[in-house]
C-alpha cells in the first residue's frame, strides 16, 4: 500500500480545510524533482494559511508518493477523489499525468498540471491546465530555440541526429524535433530511442557519431542526461551544436555534478537569473525556497520546478477566492477567462489549458569553472539564446569551440 504523506501547514485549521491532492515522486529516479516541487507547494500553503487561508478555510496538502512509477498513478488519483475527497488536484510530469487523466475526466474534475508536455493534445479536456510555459504547441516550443539558432549558423547545417529515451516526454520532444528538421530542410541521419533503463551510452553515441551529423538533438531524463554528456566527452563527439530537450541540466545537483562538462551544451530552462528575466516576486519566493532547501536536502536552486508549482497554486488560490468556493465548473470557467499575475510572470491560458504565449528558454552553458553550485546564481552561466524577447547572448559554435572558449 502506498502511504500518504499529509503535510499540515500553518496554525490549527478550521474543521473543513480545502484539500489539494496530487501524486508526486518522493522516491525513485525522479524524486529530486518531486521533493523540490513539494517544497514549493508547502511554501505557498504556509503563506496562505498564515494569512487566514482561502475563503476563510485553511489549506491542506495531500501528496502521495508515486515512486516515479506511472503504473501507481491511476490508483493514487482514485483514492484522492473517492476516499480522501480532495477539493483540488495537481498532476505531475508527462509520464505521470497521462495515466491520471482518464480518472480525472471521469470525475469531471479540474486538474492543474505541474510539468507535463502536450498532454491535452490527446485528451482535449476543458478542465485541464498546465503551468509550464510550453504554449499551445509544446513540442514546438521545446525544440524551436535549438533549431532556430542552429539554422542561423554560417555555414548552415544540413544534417541532424536525433536520440532519446523510449518514454512519453522524450518521444514528444523527438516528434517536435522531427517537425523542426522538416521545416528547415534538414536531413535526419540518425533517429533512435533507447530503453529508459540504459546506463551505457557508448554504443548509442558511437552509432550516432558514425553518421557525422552537424547537429545532435537529445531528449533525455536526468540520469540519461548525465550519462550522455559524459559519454559525448569520452568519445570526442564534436557536432556543430549539441544538446536539446535534456531534463536534468535544470537541477542544481546535476549542474554541480557535471560542472565544466556542461560548457557549450544547449538545453532548456524556464527561469534563470539572467538580466533579461525579471518577474515580480520570484526572487523573494526563491529566497524562501533556498533557505529551506538546504534543511530538507532538495534542489539547492529551485529554478526549474518549485517556482512554477508555487505559481500553479497561486492560480488555483485566486480562482477559489474569486469564485467563492471549489465548484469545479466555476473554477474552470474562471481560469479560462482571466490572466493571472504570478511569480513566473503573467499567465493567460488558452482553450487547451496551455499558456497562450509560449516562453520556453533555450540556453547555452558558458564560462563554468569547477563544480561550485553558487556560480549558477550568477548571470552568464546559462545564456538565453531564445526567444528573442529574453535573449541575453548569441549561440557559440561549433560545440568544440564553445567548450574551449569556456576554458579561456
Amino acid at each position: 500500500m502506498i502511504a500518504a504523506l499529509y503535510v499540515f501547514t500553518g496554525a490549527a485549521r478550521a474543521a473543513d480545510p480545502i484539500k489539494i491532492g496530487f501524486g508526486i515522486q518522493l522516491t525513485g529516479p525522479l524524486a529530486g524533482n518531486g521533493k523540490a516541487a513539494l517544497l514549493g507547494a508547502q511554501i505557498w500553503a504556509d503563506e496562505v494559511n498564515k494569512a487566514g487561508g482561502l475563503i476563510g478555510r485553511q489549506v491542506e496538502l495531500v501528496p502521495y508518493d508515486d515512486q516515479s512509477n506511472p503504473g501507481l498513478v491511476p490508483g493514487i488519483y482514485s483514492k484522492l477523489l473517492d476516499v480522501d475527497k480532495v477539493d483540488l488536484l495537481l498532476s505531475n510530469n508527462t509520464n505521470q499525468t497521462a495515466p491520471a487523466m482518464p480518472t480525472i475526466i471521469q470525475h469531471k474534475r479540474l486538474i492543474m498540471g505541474m510539468f507535463a508536455l502536450a498532454i491535452n493534445e490527446q485528451f482535449k479536456y476543458p478542465g485541464y491546465f498546465q503551468i509550464q510555459p510550453y504554449g499551445p504547441n509544446g513540442k514546438d516550443s521545446l525544440t524551436r530555440g535549438f533549431f532556430d539558432n542552429a539554422i542561423a549558423m554560417d555555414p548552415k547545417p544540413t544534417t541532424v541526429a536525433l536520440v532519446g529515451a523510449d518514454a512519453e516526454f522524450a518521444k514528444n520532444a523527438l516528434e517536435g524535433a522531427r517537425a523542426q528538421a522538416k521545416r528547415l530542410g534538414l536531413t535526419i541521419v540518425y533517429d533512435k530511442v533507447y530503453p529508459p533503463t540504459t546506463v551505457n551510452f557508448t554504443p548509442v553515441l558511437k552509432a550516432l557519431q558514425a553518421t557525422s551529423p552537424d547537429l545532435v538533438f537529445v531528449a533525455s531524463y536526468p540520469s540519461d542526461t548525465v550519462g550522455i554528456i559524459r559519454t559525448a566527452h569520452e568519445i570526442n563527439l564534436e557536432p556543430k551544436v549539441f544538446g536539446g530537450a535534456m531534463v536534468g541540466t535544470q537541477y542544481a545537483a546535476i549542474k554541480q555534478q557535471l560542472g565544466e562538462a556542461l560548457n557549450g551544451v544547449v538545453s532548456f530552462e524556464q527561469y534563470i537569473p539572467e538580466p533579461t528575466v525579471k518577474f515580480p516576486g520570484i526572487e523573494d519566493m526563491l529566497k524562501k525556497y533556498q533557505a529551506k532547501a538546504a534543511e530538507v536536502g532538495v534542489d539547492a536552486l529551485g529554478y526549474y520546478v518549485p517556482a512554477f508549482v508555487y505559481s500553479a497554486l497561486q492560480v488555483l488560490g485566486e480562482a477559489v477566492t474569486k469564485t467563492g468556493g471549489v465548484d469545479q465548473q466555476k473554477l474552470i470557467n474562471y481560469i479560462h477567462g482571466n490572466t493571472f499575475q504570478t511569480v513566473v510572470g503573467d499567465i493567460t491560458f488558452g482553450p487547451d489549458g496551455e499558456w497562450v504565449e509560449p516562453r520556453m528558454f533555450a540556453v547555452q552553458f558558458r564560462n563554468i569553472k569547477g563544480n561550485d553550485i553558487q556560480q549558477f546564481t550568477q548571470a552568464g552561466k546559462e545564456v538565453i539564446i531564445f526567444p528573442p524577447k529574453y535573449k541575453s547572448g548569441d549561440l557559440v559554435y561549433p560545440f568544440a569551440s564553445a567548450q574551449k572558449a569556456a576554458q579561456n
